[in-house]
């Protein structure tokens, strides 16, 4: 059995604060493997348009590509869209044999607001265990939250985050406006951003 996080996606692009989150979630639940998965069609990001999944998933290979810890994961890429966290916690489970108290799905606080609005969230819950990257400040009411969804409590991990001000929207709007995006993003992302004219 292997003790897997699965950090979903849409990677536009992928950047160090997604780094930093699967390395301190990593260390935190002693995990052996983070999976990166670039969201191949994401259902909730359809009011902009998307890099195409190629670039995405280059980006995430070379920003990963000297992480042993870090895999990327192709399952929402190599089947149709829409594309749920619940399927994408079954596919990963399968994949890498891993039980429901071993699979964690990584999330924000901020996220789980959201939940119960979610594709089958109660059947997420009994899939895997919530990784949730908690934030001073922000406490999200699972007293609330537990009404609808009864297994919530048990399901979560808190894992302390440090403060990463870092998105990938702010990403793309400072190349957009030929800002530099050393140290915000992996030297080798950079490159291919500027290599292939992306977000100009």
């Amino acid at each position: 059995m292997v003790r897997v996080g699965v950090l979903g996606g849409t990677f536009d692009p992928v950047h160090n604060g997604h780094l930093a989150v699967a390395e301190t979630v990593f260390h935190a639940l002693h995990l052996q493997r983070i999976l990166f998965v670039p969201a191949g069609e994401p259902p909730h990001k359809t009011s902009r348009r998307i890099t195409p999944i190629a670039h995405r998933v280059q980006m995430v290979s070379l920003a990963i590509a000297d992480r042993p810890e870090f895999a990327l994961s192709l399952i929402d890429v190599a089947r149709p869209g829409p594309h749920y966290s619940v399927d994408t916690v079954r596919l990963a489970r399968q994949a890498h044999q891993a039980s429901k108290d071993d699979c964690f799905f990584v999330t924000g606080a901020d996220a789980l607001i959201d939940l119960p609005d979610w594709h089958l969230p109660q059947q997420l819950l009994s899939l895997c265990r919530l990784a949730v990257a908690h934030r001073p400040g922000y406490q999200p009411d699972i007293a609330a939250l537990s009404r609808r969804l009864p297994l919530l409590p048990e399901r979560i991990v808190w894992v302390e985050m440090p403060g990463i001000p870092i998105s990938a929207t702010a990403v793309r709007a400072g190349v957009k406006r030929k800002q530099s995006i050393a140290g915000v993003v992996p030297a080798a992302v950079a490159d291919y951003i500027a290599a292939q004219n992306l977000y100009r």
